[in-house]
């Protein structure tokens, strides 16, 4: 049982109506300008609770796994991106969640517990942005403060061949191979201590969620957690 107390999050009707007709449109757009693997489907606890958690290459993530995935996601994006074009109308229509990169903000944190209070799946990426290259870089903790409070499952994902260039190679006909590995849920362990002791305890579970998301990946995709990679049994 889910141990904090949040209001319901609601997604306005009309951003419902544009989830609705646009993930198939993505979907099969995806489809056409790649060749597209997902495994691990069986994974996902379907009608609850739960983070998926993803290594973020490029602007192609987010849209791949929201378009893929079974379930309809709701999500973490940094506030830059509501104010770029396209992407930007992208996002409102999708009705994200906007995160001031480098900022404690206490209502972003509200809002996603209340998304998973109400029985959401959320997505985030624990890098806190996308990288612009294929190798993991070190997670930030505020994945682990949101798990901590709502003591949900963690579903690691890894993302191969959503690099910059794949929209330009999609185009002049390459069809580019794009990989959705999903790994099996896990809970991760009661944070210890306080203070001090307590951030190096948020960071080691933050690390640890990197950990099997590498394992998900080529070995050239895992950077920093290369030594630290758990593969799914």
């Amino acid at each position: 049982m889910r141990k904090f107390a949040q209001p319901a999050y609601r997604v306005p009707l009309h951003n419902r109506v544009v989830r609705f007709l646009f993930k198939p449109v993505f979907r099969g757009l995806f489809h056409i300008l790649a060749s597209i693997t997902i495994t691990g489907a069986k994974n996902i606890p379907f009608k609850q609770p739960y983070m998926v958690t993803f290594n973020h290459i490029s602007l192609y993530d987010p849209p791949f796994i929201l378009a893929c995935w079974p379930e309809m996601l709701e999500i973490l994006g940094a506030s830059n991106v509501w104010r770029k074009p396209f992407q930007g109308q992208l996002a409102w229509l999708y009705y994200g969640i906007q995160v001031h990169r480098g900022e404690y903000d206490r209502v972003v944190f509200d809002k996603a517990l209340s998304v998973l209070a109400s029985g959401r799946p959320l997505l985030m990426s624990p890098e806190g942005g996308r990288s612009h290259i294929t190798a993991l870089r070190r997670a930030k903790p505020g994945l682990a403060f949101i798990i901590e409070k709502a003591n949900v499952p963690v579903i690691p994902v890894g993302i191969v061949g959503t690099t910059d260039d794949f929209f330009a190679r999609s185009i002049r006909g390459k069809r580019p191979v794009l990989e959705m590995h999903i790994g099996k849920p896990f809970h991760l362990p009661a944070l210890t201590g306080t203070g001090d002791e307590r951030r190096e305890s948020r960071q080691r579970n933050a690390d640890l969620v990197m950990a099997h998301i590498a394992g998900l990946l080529p070995e050239h995709y895992r950077g920093v957690y290369a030594d630290q990679a758990i593969s799914p049994d």
